[in-house]
């Protein structure tokens, strides 16, 4: 399966976190814009500073983070996706939803081809059912 994956479906399985996608073993090639490393260290950062993990456990998600993106295929933030995620959608997106959206269509339109849009995130969700994409990892 080709496969979108925002920063939830990554984060939950990282932290081994309950309730993963089922699918997500099912994945031949992930893609996904590149400020989902950014987006995972915060997340990893936030909660390092609530004291839930080690240093060593912090080292070992960043090594961990850095293969699982290594292995996808990261849209850049360019210009063109700048000027996407700003136009209008028909749902309510957040500005980083819209990245992601944007970087989701982007990748889709380039290489003409259909991906499933993987997230945990209703809100992201829905924006992407509105542009066409099958979503899969909401409940």
């Amino acid at each position: 399966m080709k496969a979108y994956l925002d920063s939830s479906v990554l984060i939950r399985v990282l932290l081994n976190e309950p309730s993963p996608l089922k699918n997500f073993k099912r994945i031949s090639l992930g893609v996904s814009c590149e400020i989902i490393k950014v987006e995972c260290l915060r997340v990893i950062d936030r909660i390092r500073l609530q004291e839930r993990l080690t240093p060593e456990d912090v080292g070992n998600l960043h090594i961990t983070l850095q293969q699982a993106c290594s292995t996808m295929e990261l849209v850049r933030v360019s210009p063109l996706l700048l000027g996407m995620a700003s136009q209008p959608y028909p749902t309510t997106v957040r500005t980083l939803d819209a990245l992601h959206l944007s970087a989701a269509l982007l990748w889709s339109q380039s290489k003409e081809e259909q991906i499933v849009f993987l997230t945990h995130d209703n809100q992201l969700g829905n924006g992407a059912k509105s542009l066409g994409f099958r979503v899969e990892g909401l409940r």
